[in-house]
């Protein structure tokens, strides 16, 4: 081997020289660092050193708080093995925090389980129930809970229909959950939960029974408020819980709390060493500060989080106008927080958000964390709307002569500049369905990286309006999502902000409006997407100012509704591609260099050119399909053939050199950092099913696009195309015929049917096509026809 010259040598050694030297001063800071030790079998008459532990986590707060050099050397409180049932959460404030050089670490001590539990242990005698394999046993006066625990495993309030998890809503739904029939057969009801998805199938409904009506057969409820969009429940996704007459299932139980006795039908035979926990607390770690005080460096790392309760009936505050109620709480909850952290760690079926960032909050960290079964979202930030400068409402229109002409934040009550790094987030929302692996609401500056989300109801990742901006989307493998809702994507977004259906504003000026919430842009980039009940990324009403670049779109491709200044260039769109949908003549959108394998399927688009420049795509269908809305400016220079792609087999969709889409100035993205990269997690996580790409550039000989059409009283009608359904705000489950024109002086005017309008029912049958239409509508004794104007629902003639 040739000597190393010199200076090389010199180079080397000096750099070795410097690893050993940090990690040298970084042993001599933890050992200089004070050390508060905690274990089960201590006790908090101890000093907390290694040899006499602390027991209680309250206790070894107290012994943070009150450390005279706290600030001025870090402190780390080492927990050993075993679990930690709370009486109450745990509060971190600015009297329990570190500093930058001297931060307070709160730490499972190396390769040890410890849980963080919000629960309590039950000590529990069995005995029969009448011989029916129902096990029934006392329970400590006073003590109420939702959720139950054996051996760690979470068993099944009972209910109606049984579980079965091969049902994907709600593991299980009956028309006639609440029927009348059914209802008459409860002694008492009071206690148990009626469930069901929202009438468009936009999130769900939780309500609270208290009783029978005096007739014996209808219920008492309350609830119902746990989305922003009311409407009915839906009628047949339905399911109801913790009513003893449904308890007839092995791993069901059911709580009498005026008896104070547990019934449980266990799966197997109890024993001895069998351990049931219950949960009691909503949270278990409380950051709380302001902004003049805050709760700072102080981080959480190696914890399992259990038993929480579930909050369903707590989700009630509007986030302004997306769809979306949310409680403002969670197993770890942060507001008037700076440079905190939670790393490391899982979150174990908590019942309802696992980390809920709320209010003031700047780089809080949430990393290398396992969360899965939540009851409701996974991470959550969440600003207040003081902050927002016109907090519009669905029933408060703007006007513009009223509106705030300032950009950004009215006052810093928002989280800012955090960071969701290399998370694995999968099956929440068991029965909240307005949830998200990652929400994020009057936010600015939140990177979520290397993330994997997947066994979603709804979205992976919600950005639920344009305040303020600022946030990057890199790296994440979000895919399996809107399993049980509907009108969604993987990524979906709203963009309600105060220039949305603002009244009265000049013409011209809504683009620039539109750049006063959303005063950064938004990046969506280097991730993997895939939804298969929905579109892969869905930019829904007004959502604006967005970078989309560098992604793989493995099914439902990218749908943008009105909204103004996108740039959507260099992503790959596996047998799909755009889904334009009620843009602004002026939307100034930029599309190019994309890899397309659909043509672009537009719904409800304005005359005339869309948006900046379509144009320099590449197309894997037919020189027609590339063509077919060149009378909108689109796609000009763009060209049609096989991408060649290197080895779609294995998901690589890069492409070879001599690709078309390289001459267009495609480039090549990395097609193996998507999702999570610890191996912990790695080893854990699931990867998104891989298509074959379907390639067909033969020239099609007639124009597919044009739909089918009937003269029906008058009116000309054509069915809804695919995903126009979203384009009206209506459930994808409804098939309705559109109404393109009116003829004068027909029973279609007499009627009051009108141009735009859609036809959902004739009499009581629900149209499903065109063939659904009755021949013989009788004029003398008209039935009533249900139509969809205007975002409400009609019913002619009137």
């Amino acid at each position: 081997m040739k000597e190393m010259n010199r200076p090389v040598k010199r180079l080397v050694f000096t750099f070795a020289a410097v690893i050993v030297a940090c990690q040298f001063f970084s042993s001599i800071g933890r050992l200089s660092g004070a050390e508060i030790w905690i274990s089960p079998d201590g006790s908090d008459k101890n000093p907390g050193s290694q040899s006499k532990p602390l027991q209680t986590f309250q206790a070894a707060v107290e012994k943070v708080r009150l450390y005279p050099s706290r600030g001025k050397e870090p402190i780390t409180v080492w927990f050993r093995k075993g679990t930690y049932y709370l009486e109450k959460p745990v509060v971190i404030d600015a009297d329990v925090s570190g500093s930058e050089r001297a931060p307070v670490k709160f730490a499972a001590f190396t390769g040890e389980k410890v849980v963080i539990s919000g629960g309590r242990r039950l000590d529990l005698k069995w005995r029969e129930y009448n011989n029916s394999g129902i096990l029934v046993a006392d329970t400590p006066p006073g003590i109420e809970f939702d959720q139950l625990f054996v051996n760690g495993e979470r068993q099944t309030l009972a209910r109606y229909p049984n579980k079965d998890t091969n049902i994907l809503i709600f593991n299980g739904y009956a028309k006639d959950a609440i029927a009348p029939e059914r209802v008459s057969k409860w002694q008492d009801p009071a206690g148990g939960y009626f469930h069901a998805l929202h009438q468009f199938l936009w999130g769900s409904w939780h309500y609270k029974i208290l009783g029978k009506n005096p007739d014996n057969n209808t219920l008492k409820l309350e609830g119902g408020w746990q989305n922003n969009r009311p409407t009915k429940p839906h009628p047949q996704y339905r399911f109801v819980e913790g009513i003893f007459e449904e308890l007839d299932s092995p791993g069901e139980w059911y709580l009498n709390t005026k008896q104070n006795k547990l019934y449980y039908y266990p799966k197997m035979k109890i024993s001895g060493s069998d351990v049931f926990e219950v949960p009691v607390l909503k949270h278990l770690i409380e950051f709380r500060g302001s902004p003049e005080k805050p709760a700072r460096f102080v981080s959480f790392e190696g914890f399992i989080f259990m038993h929480t309760l579930r909050t369903f009936m707590e989700t009630r505050e509007p986030l302004l106008r997306s769809d979306w109620a949310i409680y403002r709480g969670g197993a770890l909850f942060f507001t008037g927080a700076e440079d905190c952290s939670v790393l490391d760690c899982d979150f174990d079926n908590v019942g309802g958000n696992a980390v809920f960032v709320s209010g003031y909050a700047r780089r809080i960290t949430v990393a290398r964390c396992h969360i899965f079964g939540a009851g409701a979202n996974a991470i959550a930030f969440v600003g207040n709307q003081d902050a927002v400068r016109n907090p519009a409402t669905w029933d408060k229109p703007l006007q513009y002569e009223e509106i705030d002409k300032e950009p950004g934040p009215r006052s810093p009550n928002y989280p800012s500049d955090c960071l969701v790094e290399d998370c694995l987030i999968h099956q929440c929302g068991e029965i909240e369905k307005q949830v998200a692996g990652v929400e994020i609401s009057m936010a600015q500056n939140i990177t979520v990286r290397h993330c994997s989300i997947y066994d979603m109801p709804r979205a992976g990742i919600n950005i639920g309006d344009g305040c303020w901006g600022g946030h990057v989307i890199e790296f994440c493998d979000v895919f399996n999502t809107v399993l049980e809702t509907g009108d969604h994507g993987s990524f979906n977004s709203w963009g309600r902000d105060r220039f949305w259906e603002l009244k009265n504003a000049p013409v011209g000026k809504l683009p620039e409006l539109a750049l006063l919430d959303v005063v950064k842009p938004i990046i969506i980039r280097n991730s993997r997407w895939r939804c298969d009940h929905g579109w892969d990324i869905d930019l829904d009403d007004g959502s604006s100012n967005y970078q989309i670049y560098n992604n793989l779109l493995l099914r439902g491709g990218l749908k943008l509704r009105e909204g103004f200044h996108r740039v959507v260039t260099n992503n790959i769109c596996i047998n799909n591609g755009l889904h334009l949908h009620v843009w602004y003549p002026d939307s100034q959108d930029y599309i190019a260099r994309n890899i397309l394998m659909a043509p672009h399927s537009p719904i409800r688009m304005p005359t005339g050119k869309w948006g900046k420049m379509i144009d320099f795509n590449l197309f894997a269908t037919s020189e027609f399909e590339k063509r077919r809305y060149s009378e909108h400016g689109c796609d000009e220079n763009s060209v049609v053939g096989d991408p060649g792609f290197i080895a779609p087999e294995k998901g690589d969709f890069r492409v070879k050199s001599d690709s078309l889409a390289i001459k267009l100035g495609f480039v090549n993205f990395p097609m193996d950092k998507f999702g999570v990269q610890c191996e912990r997690l790695k080893r854990l996580a699931k990867t998104p099913q891989i298509p074959s790409p379907r390639i067909n550039l033969a020239e099609a000989k007639t124009n597919s696009a044009k739909p089918q059409q009937i003269n029906w009283l008058g009116a000309t009608l054509e069915p809804l195309p695919e995903g126009g359904y979203s384009a009206y705000g209506l459930s994808k489950e409804l098939k309705p015929l559109q109404v393109v024109s009116v003829q004068n002086d027909t029973v279609a005017v007499k009627l009051g049917l009108q141009k735009g309008d859609l036809i959902i029912k004739v009499g009581n049958v629900p149209l499903t096509s065109i063939k659904d239409l009755p021949a013989n509508y009788s004029t003398s004794s008209p039935s009533k026809i249900e139509v969809y104007r205007n975002g409400q629902t009609v019913i002619l003639p009137r």
